[in-house]
């Protein structure tokens, strides 16, 4: 039994019709009716909601659609790339912000006559703003790329 069928039968069994169950998930009744008819799919929030007032899992609601489940699989990966995306764009600019620093200070000594030092290392100094700058735009690409594809 595919989502839509298992919908209507639940809602049938309750003695509900479209219109209250839409009142229940706060959707409206043509939502309710797309997804009995197959036509459309509700969000994880809506589903989680449907298992509570039908006292059933939502496994048994996902697992009886594959097309539902892939879609909340989908769902899922999409909400975790906006995070990624920034943490791979916060590490860019940190790069950046090394680099600036590093120049700064080594612009300083040299025009000012200032004996600043950079603590930390040559390499950290060298090599830091460097490879946070490539693993981060790296990072950045890939998950471009990917989600692009999906």
């Amino acid at each position: 039994m595919n989502f839509a069928e298992k919908l209507k039968k639940e809602r049938k069994e309750k003695g509900w019709s479209q219109e209250e169950l839409a009142e229940k998930l706060f959707v409206s009744r043509q939502s309710v009716s797309k997804w009995e008819n197959g036509q459309n799919y509700p969000s994880i929030e809506i589903i989680i909601n449907i298992s509570d007032l039908f006292d059933v899992t939502i496994d048994e609601l996902l697992r009886s659609d594959e097309e539902l489940k892939e879609k909340v699989i989908n769902d899922s990966k999409h909400l975790a790339y906006p995070k990624l995306k920034f943490m791979f764009d916060v590490l860019f600019l940190i790069g950046i912000a090394f680099l600036v620093i590093k120049l700064g200070v080594l612009m300083l000594n040299k025009l000012m006559a200032f004996d600043i030092p950079l603590y930390g290392g040559s390499f950290f100094w060298n090599f830091g703003p460097l490879i946070l700058m490539v693993g981060g735009g790296i990072g950045s690409g890939v998950l471009k790329e990917k989600y692009k594809v999906e």
